[in-house]
């Protein structure tokens, strides 16, 4: 029935999302920033273009010295940073110092409406350029403008930015994955309580669900209540009506056997062997309605260590010469998740039964064991009689079936046992025992311990 964590599942898909999330905001905030520093060096470059281009307007003459830019980087070699002017037939005309060596191509991207072309392109020293030109129409011709800037700078502040950001956006996103981990406990706590509230009611703490609850778990506390309402009343309408049909059947059964047996013909023993058939299966699906009705109920618990005691003292009595041990308990021991007399109902049954067949000696034990069902309280109880074999062993769990007509009884006892083990879930298991006869190991369902004292052993 159990599939994973809710708390879990809240903190996978946070943590799987806030990866997404931090993933996708560090490469769109570089992508950014490299927009903003491209569009940072065009607007450099355009500055530098109109700073040439305004410096031949002024002189007229294309090779004059005095047209320079200013910016140091256009000074040294292989900077990344040049400017040419070519004329018309793609001569060079006049450059910056930074070019020397270099074969810095003009830009074949065609023109915007401002007569602005650029392009990216790479240096003869593997440096990425972003490349702007214009013209400039003198009366001795027409003339290229051509600034280069160094694109490779640019792409390696990116990629420092890019792992700056991923440092920190990871950082945040480890810092918000462990407060989606204690939101989500947080989250979880009223049902976590819900679930205690629940517990206690099924171990037989408390008679209904209590406690304030948020507003989306409040109704499913009140429909636990009301179910648990309803349980009890229809438990209690179906043991009065088990009850009515008893009495309602017994009467006429009991009257058509009376009438039977006054007679002395055939028709009589017929009625006779069928009315015992009548009162024989009235009696068993009473019994089992009865059962059903008395474990269908939430929250029994009783102390098996001090019941076992109890019914240990009683079977002494009840059979002097028998030497009854039992080994006292651990105090730690759980506790029978049922109702105290069916427990009573099983183990004097087997008790007694032991009691019966032994040649002087019984042994008693209660422990508890793990399992794939989860704890278990396992009574054992063995003695030194003739045992059974197989055979035997599955014959006598037969409703009504004994092996030994003279041995008092109806027969029921290991019936009504096995019944009762069935309908809380448990295992009713036949074995040879060390002492030479019959092993009985019951297995039963465990509360937790509960509030009362348990007697001193004697």
């Amino acid at each position: 029935m159990r599939k994973g964590s809710i708390a879990a599942s809240l903190f996978w898909l946070t943590a799987g999302f806030l990866v997404l999330a931090m993933m996708t905001t560090g490469y769109l905030l570089s992508d950014l920033y490299s927009r903003a520093l491209d569009t940072s060096l065009s607007e450099t470059l355009d500055f530098h273009v109109e700073s040439l281009a305004g410096a031949l307007l002024d002189t007229r003459d294309p090779q004059d010295p005095g047209i320079a830019l200013a910016d140091p980087r256009f000074e040294r070699p292989r900077s990344g940073w040049y400017w040419i002017i070519r004329d018309d037939a793609g001569r060079l005309v006049n450059l910056s110092t930074s070019v020397v060596g270099i074969d810095l191509q003009g830009v074949s991207a065609s023109a915007d409406a401002r007569g602005r072309s650029t392009e990216v392109v790479d240096d003869p020293f593997g440096t990425r350029l972003r490349v702007v030109e214009r013209s400039v129409t003198l009366e001795s011709g027409r003339y290229a403008i051509t600034v280069a800037g160094n694109l490779t700078e640019i792409l390696e502040l990116v990629d420092d930015f890019r792992g700056q950001a991923f440092i920190v956006l990871g950082a945040v996103g480890v810092m918000l994955t462990i407060m989606s981990a204690i939101v989500a406990r947080i989250a979880m706590r009223p049902i976590s309580r819900l679930s205690t509230a629940i517990e206690q009611v099924r171990e037989g703490d408390a008679a209904e669900v209590s406690g304030t609850y948020p507003t989306e778990i409040a109704p499913l506390a009140e429909e636990v209540n009301e179910l648990l309402r309803s349980n009890a009343q229809i438990i209690e309408r179906a043991r009065n009506q088990v009850g009515n049909l008893a009495h309602g059947l017994k009467t006429p059964i009991a009257v058509l056997r009376n009438e039977a047996v006054a007679q002395k013909d055939g028709l009589a023993d017929v009625v006779t062997s069928e009315t015992e058939k009548m009162s024989s299966l009235v009696s068993t699906y009473l019994e089992r309605a009865r059962l059903a009705a008395r474990t269908s109920v939430v929250g029994k618990k009783a102390d098996a260590a001090m019941i076992l005691q109890r019914l240990t003292r009683v079977m002494r009595k009840i059979h002097p010469g028998i030497d009854i041990a039992f080994d006292t308990p651990d105090p730690s021991l759980p506790w029978f998740r049922g109702d105290e007399a069916d427990l009573e109902e099983v183990a004097g049954n087997v008790l007694d039964n032991a009691c019966k067949w032994s040649r002087g000696a019984v042994g008693v034990k209660l422990v508890s064991e793990r399992g794939a069902k989860g704890t278990q309280l396992v009574l054992a109880i063995e003695d030194n009689g003739p045992g059974l074999s197989e055979e035997d062993a599955t014959k006598v769990l037969r409703r009504g079936v004994r092996l030994d007509e003279k041995t008092p009884g109806t027969g029921l006892g290991l019936d009504i046992v096995k019944e009762l083990v069935d309908v809380y879930g448990g295992s009713l298991e036949l074995k040879r025992s060390a002492l030479g006869g019959l092993l009985v190991e019951v297995r039963l369902p465990t509360a937790r311990l509960g509030g009362l004292a348990r007697p001193a052993p004697e």
